[in-house]
């Protein structure tokens, strides 16, 4: 045989003997994997979600009648009562109206006695009488209007509170119901957490419902709360159903717009199995992935999660007859590697 030829024979060999090398040497490769048993939920499910704190009691507070502003009497952040002036209005223009509906009235009153006369003297109609009557009656009524938006050409405290915002300044033009203060209640049982929940979530809960409440501001204190209010429509921006909490501020100095968590208790379920979060992969939703270990192979199951407690997840399908999955080492398994238990953990 010539050189060259036996050559390319070796090449051909090698070329042919490499890949079975390889496969020998992935099939070998094992991967050590830490297992840990599936304990069923041995607590209640608990939704946790979060919000902003705000006063049950907020009102936006603006004048009745349109005008120049005269007067602002507070500012931000002041502590107000029920009743206490905030604002008027210059009062030259609704006096006026005051006045001339004051006028109205007398000349309505002069001509229906004139005309009443004349028709006791059959010189005037039952027309004319009667029509100086409803001339008369509207009169009245000019002046209860024009003396009620007199005595509204000021706003006051509607209830004991804070001035959280002042929209407008003395010397402004401002129009009927336009705001001019945001007033938040501050009284003990005024305040409320507002958060938004899934439709999912909101099928689980109902008003009455109590709960825990913590606030950033106030670590390691927990204040009692109940589900007061439940929206029944989707905010059409979120998604989302808006849901309020009324706590008790156990004797603290609250403010609208402290960041809030709220822990509320829906019931046990101790039928599901329940894992580590660490041992799920391909989460996606409430759809995962777990890997469990059939002699020395790694078997891939999708799962369903019902809910997450804490670190740990309640599974609501895919562990049927299942006692122990991975722990340690599920990211580098594909369904079907093959395994080397180094330990098992009890968790």
């Amino acid at each position: 045989m010539k050189p060259f030829s036996f050559f390319l024979l070796l090449l051909a060999l090698a070329a042919c003997s490499k890949p079975a090398e390889e496969s020998v040497t992935r099939a070998d490769e094992r991967i050590p994997v830490t297992l840990v048993p599936v304990i069923p939920a041995n607590q209640a499910e608990a939704l946790e979600l979060s919000g902003l704190l705000a006063s049950e009691e907020e009102a936006r507070l603006s004048f009745k009648t349109g005008g120049v502003i005269a007067r602002i009497a507070v500012k931000e952040g002041d502590r107000v009562r029920k009743g206490q002036l905030l604002a008027s209005l210059n009062l030259t223009e609704i006096n006026a109206q005051v006045a001339q509906a004051e006028v109205g009235l007398e000349k309505a009153t002069r001509d229906f006695q004139r005309v009443e006369n004349l028709y006791r003297d059959s010189v005037a109609t039952l027309e004319q009488l009667q029509n100086t009557r409803s001339a008369l009656d509207l009169a009245k009524e000019t002046l209860t209007i024009a003396t009620y938006n007199q005595g509204f050409s000021e706003i006051r405290a509607s209830q004991n509170g804070v001035i959280l915002r002042k929209l407008m300044n003395e010397g402004e033009v401002v129009g009927p119901g336009n705001p001019v203060f945001f007033l938040s209640g501050n009284g003990p049982a005024n305040w409320v957490l507002r958060v938004g929940m899934t439709d999912r979530d909101w099928v689980r809960v109902k008003e009455g419902d109590q709960a825990q409440v913590s606030l950033d501001a106030f670590p390691g204190t927990s204040f009692t709360a109940k589900l007061t209010s439940l929206a029944q429509a989707a905010d059409p921006m979120s998604g989302l159903y808006e849901a309020e909490f009324r706590l008790d501020a156990n004797g603290k100095s609250l403010a609208p717009g402290l960041f809030g968590k709220v822990r509320l208790a829906l019931g046990a379920r101790n039928d599901l199995p329940g894992i580590p979060t660490d041992a799920l992969m391909e989460g996606n939703g409430n759809q995962a992935v777990v890997y469990v270990v059939n002699g020395e192979k790694a078997q891939k199951r999708p799962v369903t999660v019902a809910y997450i407690q804490g670190d740990r997840a309640m599974i609501e399908r895919g562990l049927e007859g299942v006692t122990e999955v991975v722990l340690r080492g599920s990211a580098y398994l594909l369904d079907g590697s093959t395994v080397v238990v180094s330990q098992t953990e009890s968790k």
